[in-house]
């Protein structure tokens, strides 16, 4: 438990965003022994718990074996030793527990990101904790399923020798591909591959990871490439790092333009003169709405896709508003605070997908 915490926290440092904070209580299975046999107890001092067999189970509602008669979920099995399920009720109690004035965490809402395959099990385990009144009014459990990471082939992802894909050689890959192409972009420039370039193509590497996996339906199994979700196209990280890139290049040369001139875009009063300005704030009004639609459903590709679309349709804007040419200077500070404003929203969104942004690339 401890060699795998600490493998995790490693993997889980290198793919942070840099900015990022994380509040981390760990609990590995070994916490809960202690709370076993009180689960067991309770579940037999209810009149859940009854031995079959000389293990002792709990007979699920709405689920049949393979005879027709009752599903059991078995707790503690007959030499006495205690099954996955019984820590899973264990650890419910223990994370809701302080809600109604027992030891715990307190928590009012419980999330279980598992491959889908998993999905019966917590279904099974959260219907006892429900009948045993392990949960206090207004407690939620929510199993979040996600999909398979297949190869490109369409099986199971792994290395040539048949092995699990680490994460750490998945990252390590990632960033050296980006690293190649960032260091041809500035060979053919003439331009030397330095510190900030490897920060370029770190940032890149990692955030096409992160952002591939999260811009499709968690729980819909996806083929792994690397050449799509580094691609400069598409809804992939690449290309929102570099539209976020190319939107703070135009603001801060639309600003360098008004400050020389005495002019402050903090209070701007927007002002629309094409239907393109309107529907982009349109599109950035939106984000509460996603969010709190993301934060109902925990489906993360709603945001990607959100964000796509608004790099869209600020592309739509630009090419129709010029911006540091605007007619008048109330539109050229309109324009410029609608800039900062889309460069706001997604510095903003990518950091809630645990992606860096770049000022420059």
């Amino acid at each position: 438990c401890a060699l795998s915490t600490r493998y995790a926290s490693r993997a889980l440092h290198r793919a942070s965003h840099p900015d990022s904070h994380h509040v981390s209580h760990q609990r590995g299975e070994s916490f809960y022994n202690p709370m076993l046999q009180d689960v067991v107890g309770d579940l037999e001092q209810l009149g859940l718990g009854e031995v079959s067999d000389g293990a002792l189970v709990v007979w699920l509602e709405g689920y049949k074996s393979r005879d027709g008669g009752a599903q059991p979920l078995l707790v503690r099995k007959s030499d006495g030793g205690f099954m996955y399920a019984t820590t899973d009720l264990a650890a419910i109690r223990q994370r809701v527990g302080a809600r109604d004035g027992g030891a715990g965490e307190g928590a009012d809402r419980v999330l279980y990101v598992t491959d889908s395959g998993q999905s019966s099990h917590f279904d099974q385990v959260f219907q006892v904790a429900k009948r045993a009144d392990f949960l206090p009014e207004g407690v939620s459990l929510e199993h979040v399923p996600f999909g398979l990471v297949q190869g490109e082939d369409g099986k199971k992802f792994k290395t040539r020798a048949g092995t699990t894909v680490k994460l750490k050689d998945l990252l390590d890959e990632a960033v050296r591909i980006a690293s190649e192409d960032v260091k041809s972009r500035l060979e053919a420039d003439g331009q030397p591959f330095d510190e900030q370039a490897e920060l370029v193509a770190r940032t890149i590497g990692i955030g096409a990871v992160k952002y591939a996996d999260l811009s499709l339906n968690r729980e819909s199994n996806y083929r792994f490439s690397y050449a799509k979700m580094l691609a400069l196209n598409g809804n992939t990280a690449p290309y929102m790092l570099y539209a976020y890139a190319r939107i703070k290049g135009i603001e801060r040369k639309a600003k360098d333009a008004l400050e020389g001139e005495g002019v402050d875009v903090a209070d701007a009063e927007l002002v629309f003169e094409h239907e393109t300005e309107i529907a982009l704030a349109k599109q950035l009004l939106k984000l509460p709405e996603v969010l709190e639609r993301l934060e109902e459903e925990l489906y993360p590709n709603q945001l990607c896709d959100y964000l796509f679309e608004t790099s869209q349709k600020f592309n739509q804007f630009y090419e129709n508003c010029p911006v540091i040419q605007a007619e008048t200077e109330e539109v050229r500070v309109s324009r410029t605070a609608l800039c900062t404003a889309t460069s706001q929203l997604l510095s903003l969104s990518l950091g809630l997908l645990g992606i860096g942004v770049l000022d420059k690339i």
